[in-house]
Parts: structure tokens; C-alpha cells; sequence
């Protein structure tokens, strides 16, 4: 990736589909210029991508992409969020300021410098998270356009163990845990997700992560606009922290694909009431 190219894919799904599936963590890329400003060396940093990465959840919204009867669109972040975070608050707004970790990171999941003091997020802020932001506004707006309604589903995952990072860490780590917003998230697209992924030995709310990712410029503003946020906890696909997919991702990957469906169908039977 290169100044010219985006650090983001919008993978076209199909043309009438309400429903994006957004995979913000799952990179472990970091460009070179990025990496001189990490503190880290080569065998720490390679580790605390292991803690941070959502790894294998591109893979597992692919998954879901080909299985689903009707398409899905794809926004997927190309880069490691060390670079920059594109879901936090880019001010003081974002309550993980008080770790070190709002948009651009300064501190590692066990709360250990990443950047020096002082360090200025402003040149990547410009560079990729205002880039992401307005692409993702982007492609928000043109499915409205063309749908007249979006489903946002984060695709996320979290680790089995508490790492100290986490703010709100100390409640329930269910298998499937699902962020939702009292805006954003309506009760239907909620149980919706919690049938799809009923089969994984429990679906939780909101613990230990909540809240859902909408594009500032709809955010709290435009009902259209349905979020849910999917964090999958990692012992059910992988080995923690960095290792291999195993099975489970593609029966995770179908779960999802039944979750697009539902969103879709549900859409369809409203538009022929």
C-alpha cells in the first residue's frame, strides 16, 4: 500500500443489499514508516499484534459473503489498527484516551509504551483515519441511495482472558458477545443475531465490549441506519493469541451468512407489506 493507494477495500456485494459487513481489526499490516514511530521490537511487536489483532474475522465475513443468498457488501481495513484505530472518536470524546489507546495508540494492550511521549497523532490521523472515515460515510450513503436502508454488522473478536487494556473487562465473556446501540441497534436485527448464533454455547449483550460503529455523519441522527456489533470470542475459531483458523471459522462464517439473510429477508417482507 503506497500514499496514491487506499489502506481499505469496499468489496461490492449485491446491488439491492442493505447490509455491510465491516472488518476494522483484522490486519496485521503496519507500513514501514509507521513501524519506525513503534517502540516496540520486532519480537514484541509481533506479539502485541497477536493481543490486538481480531485475526481471521476478513476470513470469516468472506465466508459469509459467498454462503449468504444475497450478497453482502464488504468495507475491510487493510491495516493493523496500531497504525490508527478507525472506530474510536478521533478527540476526547473516546473514553480509551485514559489508556493510551484513542485513535492513534500510545500504549500496548498491557498498558506498556508504544509510542514515545509526545508523540504527535495528527500526520496519521490525515494520512488514514480521516481517509477511512469519509470512504466508509461513502459507502453508507450509496447504499441508502440505492436501498433506502443499512445494516452495519462489525465483525469483531476478543480474547478468552482479560487483557488490561479493556475498561469494562470484569463482566460475563460469553462465546458470541453482541455491542448494540440504543439508537442504532432495533430489537429485531438483535434477535436476529442471537438465532443465528445460537449454536456456539451462548450469546451475550454488551459485556465485555459494547456500543456499535456508524459513521459520525449518521450517527444518532438517521434511523435508517441499523448497527450491530459481532465480537466472537477467539477460542471458538482460533488458537490464542495468533494462531491458525481452525473449523470453527467457517461454522461462524455461516452463522453470519444466516444473520445477513435474516436482515435481508426481513427487509423484503417489510417492503411487500
Amino acid at each position: 500500500m503506497t500514499d496514491t493507494a487506499p489502506s481499505f477495500r469496499l468489496l461490492p456485494g449485491a446491488p439491492d443489499s442493505p447490509v455491510l459487513l465491516h472488518v476494522p481489526h483484522s490486519s496485521r499490516e503496519v507500513p514501514p514508516d509507521v513501524r519506525e514511530g513503534i517502540l516496540l521490537g520486532d519480537k514484541e511487536l509481533a506479539l502485541e499484534l497477536d493481543h490486538i489483532t481480531d485475526s481471521h474475522t476478513a476470513e470469516i465475513a468472506a465466508v459469509a459473503a459467498a454462503a449468504a443468498g444475497t450478497t453482502p457488501w464488504r468495507f475491510v481495513n487493510g491495516l493493523s489498527r496500531l497504525v490508527v484505530d478507525p472506530e474510536r472518536f478521533p478527540d476526547e470524546r473516546e473514553e480509551m484516551l485514559s489508556v493510551g489507546m484513542g485513535a492513534v495508540y500510545t500504549r500496548t494492550t498491557h498498558r506498556a509504551p508504544l509510542r514515545p511521549d509526545g508523540f504527535d497523532p495528527a500526520p496519521l490521523l490525515d494520512r488514514y483515519f480521516t481517509p477511512y472515515a469519509r470512504a466508509m460515510t461513502e459507502a453508507v450513503a450509496e447504499r441508502l441511495a440505492v436501498a433506502g436502508r443499512v445494516v452495519i454488522v462489525d465483525v469483531h473478536s476478543y480474547p478468552t482472558e482479560r487483557l488490561p487494556y479493556e475498561l469494562h473487562g470484569e463482566g460475563p465473556r460469553p462465546p458470541v458477545c453482541l455491542g448494540t446501540d440504543a439508537f442504532h441497534t432495533p430489537p429485531a436485527l438483535l434477535d436476529a443475531a442471537r438465532e443465528a448464533f445460537a449454536g456456539f454455547g451462548g450469546v451475550g449483550t454488551d459485556s465485555p465490549f459494547a456500543g456499535t460503529y456508524v459513521p459520525l455523519a449518521h450517527y444518532g441522527r438517521d434511523p435508517r441506519v441499523s448497527a450491530l456489533m459481532v465480537e466472537i470470542r477467539r477460542d471458538l475459531y482460533m488458537s490464542e493469541p495468533g494462531g491458525p483458523a481452525g473449523p470453527g471459522a467457517e461454522a461462524l462464517g455461516a452463522a453470519l451468512a444466516a444473520l445477513v439473510d435474516a436482515v435481508a429477508s426481513a427487509g423484503e417482507h417489510a417492503r411487500s407489506a
